[in-house]
C-alpha cells in the first residue's frame, strides 16, 4: 500500500470542514484542517500536504493571497514530498466568472462552487492527484526542442538552464501539445483532455493557461516560438529546428 496522502482543508466555516474531511477519511485520506488563512500558511510549511481545498474568503488572509504565495516561484517550500507543485483545488461560494478566471491565472487546478456535492468534490480531488502523479509512473522518454526541455518523470520543464515553475495543469497542457507537435486542437478538445470529464468549465479556462503558459516558456510571449493560435479553431505547437 502506497503513503496515506494529506489533503489541506482550508475554510472558516466549521460545517464544511467537518463534511469534507468526513468523507475524505472515509477514502482513505489523512486530513488537516484550517479555518484562517495564517493557519493554512502554518500548516502548508509544516505538512507539506498533497493537495489543498481552499476557500476564497477567509480571516488574516483570503484565498487569492495564499494561491499567490504556493505558485511564487520563490516559495520552493511550498511543494509535495515528491517535489511536486502542490495542487489547489478553489472552494469559494463566489460564483463569477472573473473570480474563476483569477484564480485559474493564479494557478489553482480546479475550481467548486458552494454548495457543493461532497462526493463529487473527492472525485475532483483524485483526479487532480492522478494527474500529478500519472506522468510520474509513465516510460515516456523527456521531450527536447532547441531550448526547452519536458521531463514527464520529474515533470519538470527548462528553458536552457532556467527551471520553469509550472502549475500540475499547465505542465499537462505543455506536455499534452508538445506531445502532438503541429497538431491543431480546438479548447473543447484540450478542456476534454487536460481537464477530463470531472471540470464543468467553460473554453476561457484553456486561453488563460495558455497565456500563463506563454508567460512562462516562451521567450517573448507576444511573439510565441512555441505555442501557436490558429484563428478560429484552437492551438498548436511547434517545434522549432534551430
Amino acid at each position: 500500500m502506497g503513503k496515506q496522502q494529506t489533503i489541506l482543508v482550508v475554510d472558516d466555516e466549521a460545517t464544511v470542514r467537518e463534511v469534507v474531511h468526513k468523507y475524505l477519511e472515509r477514502e482513505g485520506f489523512r486530513v488537516v484542517e484550517a479555518e484562517t488563512g495564517p493557519l493554512a500558511l502554518h500548516f502548508l510549511h509544516q505538512e507539506q500536504p498533497d493537495l489543498v481545498v481552499l476557500d476564497l474568503m477567509l480571516p488574516g488572509l483570503d484565498g487569492f493571497t495564499i494561491t499567490r504565495s504556493l505558485r511564487d516561484p520563490a516559495g520552493s517550500s511550498f511543494v509535495t514530498t515528491q517535489g511536486r507543485s502542490i495542487p489547489i483545488i478553489m472552494l469559494t461560494a463566489r460564483t463569477e466568472e472573473i473570480d474563476r478566471i483569477t484564480g485559474f491565472e493564479l494557478g489553482t487546478d480546479d475550481y467548486v462552487t458552494k454548495p457543493f456535492s461532497p462526493r463529487e468534490l473527492v472525485m475532483r480531488i483524485k483526479a487532480v492527484l492522478r494527474r500529478s502523479t500519472d506522468a510520474a509512473d509513465e516510460a515516456e522518454k523527456p521531450l527536447v526542442f532547441v531550448d526547452l526541455w519536458l521531463d514527464p518523470t520529474s515533470r519538470t520543464v527548462k528553458r536552457g538552464e532556467e527551471t520553469l515553475s509550472l502549475t500540475l495543469k499547465e505542465f499537462d497542457l505543455l506536455w499534452f501539445l508538445a506531445s502532438h507537435p503541429h497538431q491543431v486542437f480546438s479548447r473543447t478538445q484540450l478542456l476534454d483532455r487536460i481537464w477530463g470529464y470531472e471540470f464543468y468549465g467553460d473554453e476561457s479556462t484553456v486561453t488563460v493557461h495558455i497565456r500563463r503558459l506563454r508567460e512562462k516558456v516562451e521567450p517573448d510571449p507576444s511573439n510565441p516560438t512555441y505555442i501557436h493560435t490558429v484563428w478560429g479553431i484552437g492551438y498548436k505547437f511547434e517545434a522549432p529546428t534551430s
